[in-house]
């Protein structure tokens, strides 16, 4: 017997035989390559076992994990030998002479891993390899609502499937070839999934839902039974209706030449016990002749026809029903699927039923197609920059195809000079360009408007911390124009009062558990211990230690509300705690504003660049923020960018105002956080340092939200007619967006919304002459007044809003 056991702290002596007991777990089923899939990357799959879990005990028991091949190979080679050797067991069908022991899987969420008691499990959604599909998965729904991570077999590299196959003792006679195993030695899966539910029956019942027969319920409630044990009806059962109906009978109401011709019967006198008259399906597919097929077609179209007719009738009587307004206050108390039926204008359209009729994990067939374009358009794109790369430069050629690609302006009524993007990213400022902007006693040699310029176009290299050196100046933390002597000492009065005000809270047992605090403490730490934890700093856990009370301050770094909070969620390190600890830092700087969530998702990647600064990070952090706890900030940028779209595309403005979408809820989240979540972590940097120098506009982000759209409008246009179909295609923009290209989009969109506003100012001066001359002069003939009245053009009005994007500088 292979044994391991928990180590245990010399402090805690000697353990009873019913503990060593409880701390045994016996490993009853492996199956290696099971992936999980964190992203949409086929490369950063991480390969696993999935295995069955006894926990000795005199009530044993039962938990189903995960663990990473990366776990396993930390534990050593006897921890994947015993995991190996059991996948092989199971293969083989061996009975277990030697009961295999080991540690119970550690739960690590950085690395997905997890295992669970099989009680603690709702449901399984099993789907099995397709054409579409080669691997087959399997979720887990635990009883909290909670969701583990998609199980993916990949059966072709499987232990089990690629490993020659070994025979048992009890099979080998020594001959050659090996006598084959018995065909009912064992019972065939068609793929790893289907093989552990087989592994997980004799430990809990599996009921299939017939409502969903790709859902599997474990250990149902009563209720759960009678809900997924709905009878369907058989392929044959329409037959069967048929045969018995009075449209076989001569006393029959409906006319004879409107009367279905009944099925034949099955003989009384057959043995056989399935029926020889095959279903419907099958008749459809295998008709046996002619005759017999077009004898049935007609009843069974006739019929089916008949509950169309009542269906449909039902679901339109059902609408009106519901969408009178006498019916709003029991809609919210209605099941999912008959909420599905309730539209004020009365009618079911298309895209709200693919996402409220119980079929959402079927997309619509637009929001596919315009995917699909999107992908083909970005490939033609592509290939027309590197054509216009092979081919020999000449100006009209580059003035045909641009870095930007097709990318078609606004039409003004007069030819205005098309403006080109000075943006350069592939040569950011470095170290050295750096020192050149200083004398020997830190006085800059150019002007803060220069160097922000210079940012904007060119961007900060990656490389080494200086951003680190240059972002507080960008947001205003550094004074520009004085000596590192000057400089230093400003600084020293922050940090010192950045000390005051964490002082306030840290250590101070009255303030840090007061009721509101605890509200806020909690809030802080939920949303920093699920923010960028891919990043090193954030990705790490505390060391399970036995002496973590001997720190006295322990519990004032961890901003958990209770200890015992902490279990229940992600593991925690010492940058989150001190990521946590900045936040609630602010939450007393600014006591009016307070936390707001989201904003863990802007001071993470300022703790990042900062080099987990406390005190910088904090600074540049209160430069950044413009969060209002009433949104009313954020609905004035939407109200700016709805106002920005029907100057600069009435097009898209009309659409969008037809559709519902002029909310522009899709472009929320963008705003919102800046597009954290748009673009890679990398890329968020480069765009919030071109964000923060306030070169062209205080409110660039708009344009940058404008540049997005308009890449995209001739998709939203030609396939999406439908607010839901909009607002799935933008989310799923997420990490697909090229940065670059979209800055120098904004940068000439903002041009030319400039040249738009001089030129609408520059009509309108003249128009104000022309009137006033105009009071001087004699009156025109009547020919002449229609003349001058069709030369007139109406100009768009311009809001204080739109104006204001003019403005730099804060």
């Amino acid at each position: 017997m292979v044994e391991i056991q928990r180590t245990q702290s010399e402090s805690s002596g000697s353990l009873s035989p019913s503990a060593v007991e409880e701390s045994k777990y016996r490993l009853l089923y492996s199956k290696s390559r099971v992936y999980v899939n964190p992203t949409a990357y086929a490369r950063d799959n991480i390969p696993g076992f999935v295995a069955l879990v006894k926990r000795e005990a005199v009530n044993p028991t039962y938990l189903l994990a995960w663990i990473p091949e990366t776990l396993l190979c930390e534990k050593g080679t006897d921890e994947w030998d015993k995991f190996v050797r059991i996948e092989e067991k199971a293969m083989l069908d061996e009975e277990d002479e030697d009961a295999v022991l080991i540690d119970l899987p550690t739960q690590r969420p950085e690395s997905y891993a997890f295992s669970v008691p099989l009680t603690s499990i709702y449901s399984l959604l099993v789907h099995p390899p397709t054409l579409s599909s080669w691997h087959g998965t399997i979720g887990i729904n635990l009883i909290n609502s909670s969701t583990l991570p998609t199980l993916h077999f990949h059966d072709d590299e499987s232990f089990s499937t690629t490993l020659p196959f070994r025979y048992s003792k009890s099979n080998s006679t020594g001959a050659y070839p090996p006598t084959s195993l018995p065909s009912s030695s064992r019972t065939s899966t068609s793929w790893g999934g289907e093989d552990l539910l087989s592994r997980l029956r004799p430990y809990a019942h599996l009921l299939r839902s017939t409502l969903q027969p790709s859902l599997f319920i474990v250990d149902p409630s009563k209720a759960d039974i009678d809900t997924h044990t709905t009878q369907i009806f058989d392929d044959d059962a329409v037959d069967d209706i048929l045969a018995q109906s009075s449209y076989a009978s001569s006393h029959s109401p409906v006319p004879a030449h409107r009367r279905p011709r009944p099925l034949h019967s099955v003989p009384a006198n057959t043995s056989n016990q399935h029926p020889t008259r095959p279903s419907v399906l099958h008749r459809s597919l295998y008709p046996p002749s002619i005759s017999t097929t077009q004898s049935s077609s007609h009843a069974r179209m006739a019929l089916l026809q008949s509950f169309s007719n009542i269906t449909r009738a039902t679901r339109h009587a059902a609408q009106n029903i519901l969408s009178h307004p006498l019916a709003k206050p029991i809609v919210p108390h209605l099941p999912d699927p008959v909420k599905s039926l309730v539209n004020a204008n009365g009618d079911l359209e298309w895209g709200s039923w693919v996402e409220k009729g119980g079929v959402g994990e079927f997309e619509s067939a637009r929001v596919y197609l315009a995917r699909w374009a999107r992908i083909v358009a970005e490939e033609g794109d592509r290939a027309r920059k590197r054509e216009a790369q092979a081919l020999p430069s000449s100006s009209d050629v580059v003035e045909e195809i641009s870095p930007l690609g097709v990318f078609e302006l606004l039409h003004s009524t007069i030819n205005l000079p098309s403006p080109k993007t000075s943006r350069d990213p592939a040569h950011p400022i470095d170290e050295a360009l750096w020192a050149k902007w200083f004398d020997k006693d830190g006085r800059p040699k150019v002007r803060l408007e220069e160097m922000k310029c210079q940012v904007f176009r060119r961007g900060i290299t990656p490389y080494g911390n200086l951003r680190k050196k240059m972002w507080p100046f960008i947001l205003g933390v550094h004074e520009w124009d004085i000596t590192d002597s000057e400089r230093e000492a400003k600084w020293e009065e922050k940090r010192k009062r950045y000390c005051e005000i964490k002082d306030e809270w840290c250590g101070v047992p009255e303030v840090f558990d007061r009721p509101d605090v605890l509200e806020e403490r909690h809030r802080i730490d939920v949303d920093c211990r699920r923010t960028d934890r891919t990043q090193p700093l954030f990705s790490t856990s505390y060391e399970d230690t036995a002496d973590n009370g001997s720190n006295g301050d322990r519990r004032y770094t961890t901003i958990s509300p209770q200890m015992s909070d902490i279990g229940a969620q992600s593991p925690s390190n010492e940058h989150i705690d001190r990521l946590a600890g900045i936040l609630l830092t602010y939450n007393f700087y600014n006591k009016e504003l307070g936390y707001v969530q989201g904003m863990s998702d802007l001071c993470a990647p300022l703790y990042v660049a900062m080099g987990s600064d406390e005190e910088l990070t904090f600074w540049c952090f209160v430069e950044i923020q413009n969060f209002l706890r009433d949104q009313s900030g954020m609905k004035k940028q939407l109200s700016t960018l709805q106002e920005l779209i029907s100057v600069m595309d009435p097009d898209l403005y009309r659409h969008l105002e037809k559709t519902d979408g002029l909310n522009l809820f899709f472009c929320f989240r963008w705003v919102l956080i800046a597009f954290k979540r748009e673009f890679p972590f990398d890329d968020v940097l480069r765009l919030w340092e071109v964000l923060w120098t306030d070169y062209y506009s205080n409110e660039f982000v708009i344009f940058v939200a404008l540049a997005i759209l308009e890449s995209h409008r001739d998709m939203i246009l030609r396939y999406l007619v439908e607010f839901d179909e909009i607002l799935k295609y933008c989310n799923e923009l997420s990490m697909t967006i090229e940065l670059d290209s979209t800055l120098a989009q904004a940068e000439v969109l903002f041009l030319s919304f400039a040249q738009l506003v001089a030129d609408i100012d520059r009509r309108r001066a003249e128009e104000a002459t022309d009137s006033t001359s105009s009071v001087l002069r004699q009156r025109g003939t009547s020919s002449s007044e229609g003349k001058a009245s069709l030369s007139k053009v109406a100009m768009p009005t311009l809001s204080d809003n739109l104006r204001d994007l003019l403005k730099t500088g804060r």
